[in-house]
C-alpha cells in the first residue's frame, strides 16, 4: 500500500491507495489531456498534443510559486460531484488570440495588434474554454467509471498565482494533488497548461473502487 501523511499541527491527514492504482493518476492526465487536444484540433483546426509534465503532491504556496504571478488567461471550473475541487487551464495572452483566430476564421473581424481581446475573440476564448473543461472532466470520468458534473466555466485574466489562491487558498489542508498537464499546437504558438485540485480523500475514494 502507498500512503501519504502530512501532520500539521491542527490536522491529521492519511491517504491510503493501492499501489497497483498509482498509474490510474497517469491515466487520468493522459486521458484528459488527450480529449481537450482532440476537441481544440477540431474546434480551430490546428494540430495540436498533449504533454505530461508533473504529477505532484505539493504544497498550495509551492503551486503558486509554480504558476508564477504574471498575468495571463485562466479558464477554471468547479467539479460539483465527486472528487469536487477545481481545474484551471492557463496560457498567456497570445496563445489566446491564436485560438481565438483559429477558431473565429473568416466569421468575425480580430485585430492582432491591439491590446486586450475583441468581443469576438472574448467570446471565442470563453467557448474554448468550455469545451476545454468539459472535455478534460469526460476523460476523467472515463477513467473512475463515473460522472462529474462541473459548474460554469469562469474566464479570468489576472495573475496565475491569484487564480491558484482564490480556488485552493481556503482549503482546510494546504496540500493538493496538481496534475500538471501542457497542450500544445506545435506549429502555432499555443501552449496551454492545465492545473487540477480535486479534492484528495473523495479523489482516492473513487480509485479504490476500481478493480485492478
Amino acid at each position: 500500500m502507498w500512503v501519504l501523511k502530512k501532520e500539521p499541527p491542527t490536522y491529521r491527514m492519511s491517504l491510503m491507495i493501492d499501489i497497483r492504482k498509482l498509474g490510474l493518476f497517469n491515466k487520468m492526465a493522459k486521458e484528459g489531456g488527450n480529449t481537450v487536444a482532440d476537441h481544440l484540433s477540431q474546434m480551430t483546426g490546428m494540430e495540436t498534443e498533449m504533454e505530461i509534465t508533473k504529477i505532484n503532491f505539493i504544497d498550495v504556496s509551492d503551486i503558486k510559486t509554480h504558476v508564477g504571478h504574471q498575468e495571463q488567461i485562466g479558464i477554471s471550473i468547479e467539479m460539483v460531484e465527486p472528487p469536487h475541487g477545481h481545474i484551471l487551464f492557463l496560457f498567456e495572452a497570445q496563445s489566446g488570440t491564436e485560438l481565438a483566430h483559429g477558431m473565429i476564421g473568416d466569421m468575425g473581424e480580430t485585430d492582432p495588434t491591439t491590446d486586450g481581446f475583441t468581443d469576438m475573440e472574448r467570446s471565442a476564448i470563453q467557448e474554448i474554454g468550455n469545451i476545454m473543461t468539459s472535455g478534460f472532466i469526460d476523460g476523467w470520468a472515463n477513467v473512475l467509471n463515473t460522472t462529474i458534473d462541473i459548474g460554469t466555466p469562469s474566464f479570468i485574466f489576472g495573475p496565475g498565482s491569484g487564480m491558484v489562491d482564490d480556488l485552493v487558498g481556503g482549503r482546510d489542508t494546504d496540500m493538493a494533488l496538481m496534475f500538471d498537464s501542457r497542450v500544445q499546437a506545435p506549429d502555432s504558438d499555443v501552449d496551454v497548461k492545465v492545473y487540477t485540485f480535486p479534492e484528495l480523500d473523495e479523489l482516492v475514494g473513487l480509485m479504490q473502487e476500481i478493480e485492478v
